[in-house]
C-alpha cells in the first residue's frame, strides 16, 4: 500500500509543478488563450493521484501485487501517463511560445501523445481486470 501512495505523491508533485509552470510560464510570455499546457495539471492530478490513491485502498482489501496484469498495469500506467503528460508539455509549450511546426514534428507530437494515450488506456483496463479478478476471490 504504501508504494501506491508513494505514486500518488509523486503524481501530486507533477501534477502542481505542472500548474505552476503553465500559471508562471504563459504570464511569462502573455499568452491568454487555451493550450494542450494547461491540461497537463488536471490530467496528473486525475490520473495519476487519484487512481493510485484509489488502487492503494484496493490493495489494503486484496493483494493486487499477486496478479500478473496488475503487474504488468503498474508499468503500463507508469510509462503512459507521463508520456501523455509530457508530450502535452511539449505541444502547449509550442503553443504558448507560437511556434510553428512542420507537419512531421507536429505528427511525431500527437504519436507520441497517442501512445502515451493508448498504455494509459490499456494500463486502466489492466487494472480493472485485476480488480474483478479480486472480487471473484
Amino acid at each position: 500500500m504504501k508504494k501506491y501512495m508513494n505514486f500518488s505523491l509523486a503524481y501530486a508533485v507533477a501534477a502542481m509543478a505542472g500548474g505552476v509552470f503553465y500559471r508562471e510560464f504563459t504570464k511569462f510570455n502573455g499568452f491568454d488563450g487555451v493550450a494542450a499546457l494547461g491540461k497537463v495539471h488536471t490530467h496528473l492530478f486525475l490520473l495519476g493521484m487519484m487512481v493510485f490513491l484509489l488502487v492503494a485502498l484496493f490493495a489494503a482489501q486484496a493483494d493486487l501485487a499477486k496478479q500478473k496484469p496488475f503487474r504488468v498495469f503498474l508499468v503500463m500506467y507508469n510509462i503512459g501517463v507521463p508520456l501523455t503528460a509530457v508530450m502535452m508539455a511539449v505541444r502547449g509549450v509550442t503553443q504558448v511560445l507560437g511556434m510553428s511546426l512542420s507537419s512531421g514534428a507536429s505528427a511525431s507530437i500527437s504519436g507520441m501523445a497517442g501512445i502515451g494515450h493508448i498504455l494509459t488506456g490499456a494500463g486502466l483496463i489492466l487494472l480493472l481486470v485485476s480488480l474483478r479478478r479480486a472480487a471473484k476471490n
